[in-house]
């Protein structure tokens, strides 16, 4: 059996274990990293990166539907699914090399393919070879929740991880779970030409702003998408051609296809971790603010399976966190209120910090709430995109959170993500200038409203009758 001695170990290729392994050996450390399936992880593979191509195609057939709105005659929207996902597969190439084998080993990482299991708290083993190293990564990510639901077993179901491998397009898509990937999904196929219907035991996109996750729902209704809430699944039957799915309140739901789309677990199985000295629970490795194992000081987590969210951009800051104490020898702590959040429907659904309901509790009545609406945006009255608003928590004048819901609400959520990683303003964001007519342009005009009960109130219009008798 081969042994490898190295600085640090980095179990997972896909976005954190990539980005620590590539900060690390470009400043100097010997790397070891490790992948038993595809490099480039579920990012690449099965998450954003075909998700987000699938939800392109879709928007364009969507937008040659209502090519008449905008007086331009292009008929109907044929969509042929073979080659929609034919592009789907094609983004991934492209993006695939960035995230290859060749080109970490280029950079200076030895590359191992196989599944690591720890053999000691200093030590995995990947197939025949042994690694020791100073410090461990665990980047494993996630995989998907599969319910434990009679019946379900014994049907053809799909998950995020084999939905973008179908090979014609489902007659009618059933969608289990209304969380953003459930919503995404149903939005997208239906229109790719799919009858959709999204089953959630609670409230659909649940965790959003009650207000900004209904303005989402409503589009889809129109679209067509049917909801079945309220009740969750209690049996799953083999329907012939399809499959029915039977709710705790007695209703049946019958569909040609079935997507489980209720969630995802850290992928930790296969490390043995009892034998590394980890300590871990459902939802993760337990860490420090630090993202070290609380139980083995060699090990460091990132991503899904550190337990504290599931983004491709939170496994991002992560590995920064991580580079910083275990290649750089500095301390860092993990801050939680800044990370931001997208559902990529249409349209979108942005978040930043706390939605209003949890800040009023967090903040109580130091809490300002300012709102602007895109119905009152020049930009989105000209692109026909005026659903929506912008929302604003603010606290004794800095924004602690932020909600939009509209047209790029993502690319727009860009500001107020570094103004409350920054802690920045609410005055800078009033008193920036942007170029006009833009979207962003709705996030100054809520901030300038935090002005206006001094601006138009009494005191103000005092002073300005008296200005206005000066000579």
């Amino acid at each position: 059996m081969e042994r490898i001695d190295t600085d640090i170990c980095v179990i997972g290729a896909g976005s954190g274990g990539l980005s620590v392994a590539a900060g690390a050996v470009q400043m100097g450390a010997r790397v070891v990293l490790v992948e038993g399936d595809h490099m480039g992880g579920d990012c690449l593979n099965t998450g954003c990166v075909p998700s987000k191509a699938l939800i392109a195609c879709a928007g364009v057939a969507e937008t040659v539907r209502g090519a008449a709105e905008y007086g331009v005659r292009a008929g109907a929207a044929e969509v042929d699914f073979a080659a929609v996902m034919a592009r789907v597969r094609a983004v991934i190439g492209t993006i695939a090399p960035v995230d290859s084998q060749e080109r970490f080993e280029g950079l200076g990482c030895r590359v191992l393919r196989g599944w690591a299991r720890f053999s000691g708290p200093r030590e995995v083993v990947v197939g025949e070879v042994t690694v020791r190293a100073r410090r461990f990564v665990i980047a494993t990510g996630s995989r998907a929740v599969v319910p434990d639901i009679p019946g379900l077993g014994s049907v053809p179901y799909m998950t995020n991880e084999t939905v973008f491998s179908q090979g014609a397009r489902p007659a009618h898509l059933l969608v289990l779970g209304g969380g953003p990937i459930g919503i995404e999904m149903a939005q997208a196929h239906r229109r790719l030409g799919s009858e959709v219907t999204v089953i959630e035991a609670g409230r659909c996109l649940g965790r959003e702003d009650p207000a900004a996750a209904e303005i989402v729902l409503e589009r889809l209704r129109a679209e067509g998408v049917a909801f079945a809430t309220g009740a969750g699944a209690v049996r799953v039957r083999d329907a012939g051609p399809g499959v029915e799915v039977v709710l705790a309140d007695g209703r049946i739901v019958t569909g040609s296809h079935l997507l489980v789309a209720v969630g995802r677990k850290p992928a930790l199985e296969r490390l043995d971790l009892v034998a590394g000295g980890v300590e871990f629970g459902a939802a993760g490795v337990t860490v420090g603010a630090g993202l070290r194992s609380v139980s083995n000081r060699r090990v460091y987590v990132v991503g899904d399976a550190a337990g504290q969210g599931q983004f491709t951009h939170l496994a991002a800051y992560h590995a920064g966190i991580v580079v910083r104490q275990a290649v750089l020898g500095l301390p860092a702590r993990l801050r939680s209120d800044h990370i931001p959040r997208v559902t990529f429907s249409e349209p979108e659904l942005a978040q930043v910090g706390p939605i209003e309901e949890e800040a009023r509790k967090a903040h109580g009545d130091g809490l300002q709430v300012l709102r602007a609406d895109f119905a009152h945006n020049d930009r989105a009255v000209t692109a026909g995109q005026t659903e929506g608003f912008v929302k604003l928590l603010v606290v004794k004048g800095r924004v602690v959170g932020a909600t939009i819901v509209g047209a790029g609400a993502g690319e727009v959520l860009a500001a107020l993500a570094l103004a409350v990683s920054a802690r920045i303003k609410v005055s800078a964001l009033a008193g920036v200038v942007l170029p006009y007519p833009t979207f962003a342009e709705a996030v100054k005009r809520a901030a300038g409203s935090y002005y206006t009960p001094t601006l138009f109130g009494p005191r103000i219009r005092a002073w300005v009758r008296f200005v206005q008798r000066l000579p």
